[in-house]
């Protein structure tokens, strides 16, 4: 039970935090739900369409090949169809900050149900792992969704076909760096990994005040 909790408490904390920044106009707490519970659903479509590319395209797992495409490329994918198909056309989702909120919420629902796997699994799992993940993997992720869903708030308010070409292109490029630098052994590549990890909390964080900023919701005077 206390790995169980552990597991599920960065994702948990991830979707509070971004529950609060949304100040202007909050999602009702079934969108909340919602937006996580296709995380929970993204979780097992991953892992179907994993299964289904290794056994279509047998291969050596490198850490470029695990990185690019077993992890990013799928992952990426997956969520940005479910939230294409059910959260896109929301009438909740009314401003661009909303871009923001709900891929994070997906990501992270998607998030908590790796985590869970990994903390609780006989042998990978325990403390030390759910310490690691809670630090690493788990914000990762939620970073992720905010270039996602960044680009798709713009897009669905006015913007060309670019910024529906980056809600794809960018999350994914970044995130397959980021599981390239972390599965290198040599400690050579710590050094650019948390360099992207800094860069990744500077973007975001900004990333959201922008679209905060220019909230339709937002007061004036």
């Amino acid at each position: 039970m206390v790995l169980f909790q552990l597991a599920s408490a960065p994702a948990l904390a991830g979707i509070f935090y971004l529950y609060i920044r949304d100040r202007y106009e909050k999602e009702p707490w079934r969108m909340v739900a919602a937006g996580t519970v296709y995380g929970w659903i993204s979780a097992f479509l991953i892992y179907g369409a994993g299964s289904l590319l290794e056994g279509l395209l047998p291969h050596e797992e490198t850490p470029f090949y695990t990185a690019f495409f077993s992890s990013a490329l799928v992952e990426e994918a997956v969520k940005l169809f479910l939230f294409g198909a059910f959260l896109l056309r929301n009438r909740q989702f009314n401003e661009p900050f909303d871009g923001i909120v709900y891929a994070v919420f997906l990501s992270l629902g998607f998030a908590w149900v790796e985590n869970l796997v990994y903390v609780v699994h006989p042998v990978m799992g325990g403390y030390g792992t759910a310490l690691s993940r809670a630090v690493l993997s788990v914000p990762g992720h939620g970073l992720f969704g905010v270039q996602m869903g960044y680009y798709l708030g713009k897009w669905k308010f006015g913007g060309g076909r670019r910024l529906l070409a980056a809600a794809f292109f960018v999350p994914y490029l970044l995130h397959g760096a980021y599981n390239y630098f972390l599965l290198r052994p040599e400690r050579f590549w710590d050094i650019p990994f948390w360099g992207l990890e800094v860069f990744l909390w500077i973007l975001g964080l900004r990333r959201m005040r922008e679209l905060l900023e220019r909230s339709p919701f937002r007061p004036t005077g």
